[in-house]
C-alpha cells in the first residue's frame, strides 16, 4: 500500500491532475502486477472477498518456491476517486441482484487513463462470485497477466538492448527486444547466449535453431531433450563437469498463437547437474521457420536464489514475445500469447 502511495505522489510531482479525466493525455500509474480492488467492505470480508483474494494471490506456477501472483490493494467504494482511478490494474466488483442475473467479466480498456485495464465483476450475489471464480481459475489474474506483459512487450520495443537484437538478427534473421542491461554474449555455430550477468536477478537468454522435419518436434519430450543437448554444451555450471538441465519432474508443454502463427512453449524449472547448486525458472518458446525449413527457439531463464523471481521470468517472457521473422510483416501493437497445456 506505501509503494502504491508513493507512486501515487510521484505522479503528482509529474503534473498529472486529479480532475484531468481525459484518457488521451493522462497515462497509467501503479506498479506491474498491482491490482486495485474496489468492493463492499462487508463483501470483501465475506466468503465473496475470500474466494477473490484466493484468485488474486495465487502462486504464479512454475517457480520453485511460491509467489503470489498479484499484489492486491483493497478499496471501498468511496475510497476508489482521485488518483486511484489512473492506476493500472483496477477490478471493480458490483453486487446487485436487480441488476445481474449472472456472474460476469466486462473490460474497459484506457477507462480513466492511457495503459489501463479496468475489470467489472459484476454478479448478483456473493456465491456466484465464488462460483464463477470456481469454474474459471485464474481468469482474472490472466487478463491482467497478459496486459502486463503486453505493457512490457511494448517497452522493450522501444528500449532495447542493441546487442541482443544485433546478433539474432545476424544469425537468425529474427528481431529480437531483450531488456537494455543484457549484453554480455557467447557465440557457437548454432546458438547465441546472452546475459545481463547480474549479482541480483541474473537474467539469460538462449536462441537457438535446428532443422525442422516433422511435427513431432513441438512435443515436450523433444524439446526437452534439444534443450538438454544445446544447454549441455553451452552453458556450463561453475565447476568442471557441470552443466544447466531441465528439472524434467516441473516441466510443462503448451501451444499458443505468436504473430498469427503456431508456437510451442515450455516452462519449467532448470537446475546444474553434476553438483554444482544452481537453478531457478525459464520459459521457451518454439517456432517454425517455414522460410528456411527450421525451428527457432527463443528461451529466457533467471538465476535469483535471494528473492522472488517472478517478475524476472516474466520480463524475459515479455521480451521472447517480441520475437518475428525478417520476412514477416512487423508487429508494434503486440498482444501477449495465450498458452494452452497440451
Amino acid at each position: 500500500m506505501k509503494q502504491l502511495i508513493y507512486l501515487l505522489i510521484i505522479t503528482i510531482v509529474l503534473g498529472i491532475s486529479a480532475c484531468d479525466s481525459n484518457p488521451s493525455t493522462t497515462r497509467a500509474t501503479g506498479v506491474a502486477y498491482e491490482v486495485v480492488v474496489v468492493m463492499d467492505q462487508a463483501a470483501w470480508e465475506h466468503p465473496a472477498g475470500n474466494a477473490l483474494q484466493e484468485e488474486l494471490k495465487a502462486p504464479v506456477p512454475y517457480l520453485p518456491q511460491p509467489e503470489s501472483s498479484m499484489r492486491v490493494t483493497y478499496l471501498r467504494p468511496d475510497q476508489f476517486k482521485g488518483l486511484y482511478k489512473y492506476v493500472r490494474n483496477i477490478l471493480i466488483v458490483n453486487i446487485n441482484k436487480d441488476l445481474y442475473t449472472k456472474a460476469s467479466l466486462l473490460k474497459d480498456a484506457d477507462k480513466w487513463a492511457n495503459g489501463q485495464a479496468v475489470l467489472y465483476f459484476n454478479a448478483p450475489d456473493e456465491q456466484s462470485i465464488a462460483t464463477f471464480l470456481e469454474e474459471n481459475p485464474q481468469a482474472i489474474t490472466d487478463i491482467y497477466a497478459k496486459e502486463e506483459m503486453k505493457r512490457t512487450s511494448q517497452f522493450l520495443r522501444n528500449k532495447y538492448s542493441t546487442i541482443v537484437l544485433d546478433k539474432v538478427r545476424e544469425k537468425f534473421g529474427i528481431f529480437l527486444y531483450a531488456s537494455s542491461d543484457i549484453v554480455k554474449v557467447k557465440e557457437n555455430e548454432d546458438c547465441l547466449w546472452f546475459s545481463n550477468d547480474a549479482v541480483t536477478g541474473r537474467s539469460d537468454i538462449l536462441v537457438y535453431s535446428f532443422p525442422y522435419t516433422d511435427a513431432k518436434m513441438f512435443t515436450l519430450e523433444y524439446l526437452v531433450d534439444k534443450r538438454d543437448s544445446i544447454a549441455k554444451y553451452m552453458v556450463p555450471g561453475s565447476f568442471d563437469n557441470t552443466y544447466m538441465s531441465t528439472e524434467r519432474r516441473v516441466v510443462d508443454y503448451f501451444s499458443t498463437q505468436l504473430n498469427g502463427k503456431y508456437c510451442g512453449v515450455l516452462r519449467g524449472l532448470w537446475r546444474m547437474e553434476g553438483g554444482d547448486m544452481m537453478g531457478g525458472p525459464f520459459v521457451s518458446y518454439a517456432r517454425l521457420d517455414e522460410k528456411n525449413s527450421r525451428i527457432i527457439v527463443t528461451e529466457g531463464f533467471v538465476y535469483e536464489p535471494r528473492k522472488e523471481k517472478k517478475n524476472y521470468i516474466r520480463r524475459l517472457e515479455a521480451a521472447l514475445q517480441t520475437m518475428q521473422f525478417e520476412y514477416e510483416p512487423e508487429n508494434r501493437e503486440l498482444t501477449s500469447a495465450v498458452s494452452i497445456k497440451e
